[in-house]
C-alpha cells in the first residue's frame, strides 16, 4: 500500500503496462487513502469511486486483450473542481451554482482520461478560484495535511493537499495568480504553470477572456518531479515539448532573486541558498540580481489584469448581476452572505483601478519594462524566486496583510513558465521550496531544474501524519 501511495504516476503506468499491478488495485489503495485522510483535510469534495473502480477493471481488460493503452493507463488522479468533468459538480465554490453537474468535461480533462488517466474525484477551491485559502459556502475549508490548523493556498487548494497526502498521484490545476504554485508549495509537491497560451483553458469556470487566455493557465500538480514533462505532453498542442533531461546543466546561467514584495522568512531563504549550492554543485552557473519592479508586482498585475475586460469579479459573483460588496460585508458580520470574505474585499478592490486610469495605463507600461527586465536577466536559463513570504501559514492569516501572493501572480501576466520545486521540510515539519522561472516557451529547462533539485534535495516528503 504505502508503495503503491508514493510511486510516480509514470512509474504506477509502466507496471501496470507489464502487467506487474492492476490498475483496480492502485485506484482502491488510493481511494483506500482518500477514505482516510479526507475527514479530516477537506480535500476531495465528491468522489465518483464506484465509476473509477468500473474503469480500472476495464482498463485491466483492455490490458489482457493487448490493445494500444495511452501514458497514463490505468492510473488514477484527481481534478479541481472548477473544470467540468461529466457528472461531478463545476460550482467553483459559488454557492449559487449549487447542483450544477458538468455535461461533458472540459478540454485538459478529456485529454487526461484519452491519456488512460482515472479521475476519483473533484478537489475544493477557493470562492471563484480567486484567494489563497481554499474554502468556500459550499463545500467548506480544506486543512494542511502537514499542519490542519494551516492553509493549503488556492485556488487548486484541494489538489495540492490530496497529493501531498498521498492519496492522489497526481491532478489537474489552474493558476491565474499562483492557483497551481501556491498550493504545490504550501503542500510540499510539485507544480508547473505553462508558458501563457500554450494548454487549452477551455471548460474552466470561471474563464477569462482576451490576453486574459494567456494570463490563466492549466497545469499538472503531482509528487514527483518526472510526472511533469509526460503530463504536459497529453495536456498540451501537437508542438512537442523539449526533453527536459536532455538539458545540460553545466553552464547554465542560474539567477537567483530573493527580494520582492516584502521580507522572506529565513527557513526559505535558507532553502534557496541550498538550492543554489546544488545546481553550482551539477555544473550552473549562479550569479544574485534584482529586478526592483517586482516590489510592484500586485499593483502590476491588477492593472494587466483589469485591461483584458470581460465580466467583473462582482458580476460572476452575482451570477451575471454585480452584487453590493458593501451590503453583502453586511451580511457577512450577521452570518447570513453566501460569500467569503476574501471574495467580497475583491469585489470591493477591484474598483480601485477604474477610478485611476491613467495610473492604471502607466502601470501596465511598467509591467511591460519589467517584462524586458526579466526575460533579459533570465536569457536561456532560469530564475530562482521565492514561492511566498513564508512556510503555509495558519488559516485567515494571509489576510493581513493580503499582500504576499504576489510571489506568484506576476510570472501570470508576464506568461513564463514557472516549476514549482520542494525542498524538504523546516524545523516545524512545514513545507519548503521556490519557483524556478523560465523564458517563454522554455518549459522544459525550469522542468530540468525540478528535476536536479528533486535530486540533489529529495523532493517531495510525504506528510509524516498519513504515512
Amino acid at each position: 500500500m504505502a508503495e503503491l501511495l508514493t510511486a510516480s504516476a509514470c512509474e504506477l503506468a509502466d507496471r501496470i503496462r507489464k502487467g506487474e499491478l492492476s490498475s483496480s488495485d492502485v485506484v482502491n489503495a488510493h481511494i483506500s487513502q482518500i477514505e482516510r485522510v479526507n475527514p479530516v483535510l477537506n480535500a476531495v469534495v465528491r468522489t465518483r469511486f464506484e465509476d473509477a473502480r468500473i474503469e480500472a477493471r476495464a482498463a485491466d481488460a483492455k490490458l489482457s486483450r493487448k490493445e494500444p493503452v495511452g501514458p497514463f493507463h490505468g492510473v488514477p488522479c484527481t481534478i479541481k473542481e472548477c473544470f467540468a468533468l461529466t457528472g461531478m459538480p463545476n460550482t467553483s465554490g459559488l454557492l449559487a451554482r449549487k447542483g450544477w453537474l458538468a455535461t461533458e468535461d472540459a478540454a485538459a480533462v478529456a485529454k487526461l482520461r484519452a491519456a488512460g488517466a482515472i479521475p476519483l474525484g473533484v478537489t475544493n477551491v477557493s470562492e471563484l478560484c480567486m484567494w489563497l485559502e481554499s474554502n468556500n459556502r459550499v463545500y467548506g475549508r480544506t486543512n494542511n495535511p502537514y499542519d490542519p490548523a494551516r492553509i493549503v493556498g488556492g485556488s487548486s487548494g484541494g489538489e495540492g493537499a490530496i497529493i501531498a497526502a498521498g492519496a492522489s498521484p497526481f491532478g489537474l490545476g489552474s493558476d491565474v495568480g499562483g492557483s497551481i504554485r501556491m498550493p504545490a508549495f504550501f503542500n510540499g509537491i510539485f507544480g508547473h504553470k505553462p508558458t501563457g497560451g500554450w494548454i487549452d483553458n477551455r471548460g474552466q469556470f470561471p474563464l477569462t477572456v482576451g490576453d486574459g487566455l494567456r494570463y490563466l493557465t492549466t497545469g499538472p500538480l503531482c509528487r514527483r518531479a518526472r510526472d511533469l514533462a509526460p503530463l504536459l505532453r497529453v495536456l498540451g498542442p501537437e508542438r512537442p515539448l523539449l526533453a527536459p533531461e536532455e538539458v545540460e546543466l553545466k553552464g547554465l546561467e542560474v539567477v537567483s532573486v530573493t527580494t520582492g514584495l516584502t521580507r522572506v522568512s529565513d527557513d526559505l531563504l535558507a532553502a534557496q541558498a541550498k538550492a543554489e549550492r546544488a545546481l553550482t554543485e551539477r555544473g550552473a552557473r549562479v550569479r544574485h540580481a534584482e529586478l526592483p519592479l517586482l516590489k510592484r508586482s500586485i499593483e502590476i498585475w491588477t492593472a494587466m489584469l483589469d485591461a483584458v475586460g470581460g465580466p467583473t469579479f462582482s458580476e460572476l459573483l452575482g451570477g451575471g448581476v454585480p452584487i453590493s460588496a458593501a451590503f453583502q460585508l453586511l451580511l457577512l458580520a450577521l452570518g447570513r452572505s453566501p460569500h467569503t470574505l476574501p471574495a467580497l474585499g475583491l469585489a470591493l478592490l477591484e474598483k480601485l483601478p477604474r477610478l485611476t486610469p491613467k495610473r492604471n495605463a502607466t502601470l501596465r507600461g511598467l509591467g511591460a519594462e519589467l517584462k524586458r527586465d526579466l526575460l533579459a536577466c533570465i536569457g536561456e536559463g532560469v530564475m530562482l524566486y521565492p514561492s511566498y513570504s513564508m512556510p503555509a501559514p495558519r488559516h485567515h492569516q494571509p489576510l493581513l496583510p493580503p499582500i504576499h501572493w504576489g510571489y506568484t501572480a506576476i510570472f501570470n501576466v508576464m506568461e513564463t513558465p514557472v516549476t514549482q520545486v520542494p525542498l524538504g521540510l523546516n524545523a516545524e515539519g512545514l513545507p519548503l521550496g521556490l519557483q524556478v522561472v523560465g523564458a517563454h516557451h522554455r518549459d522544459h529547462v525550469t522542468l530540468a531544474v525540478g528535476l536536479a533539485l528533486e535530486d540533489a534535495m529529495g523532493g517531495w516528503v510525504p506528510a509524516p501524519r498519513w504515512t
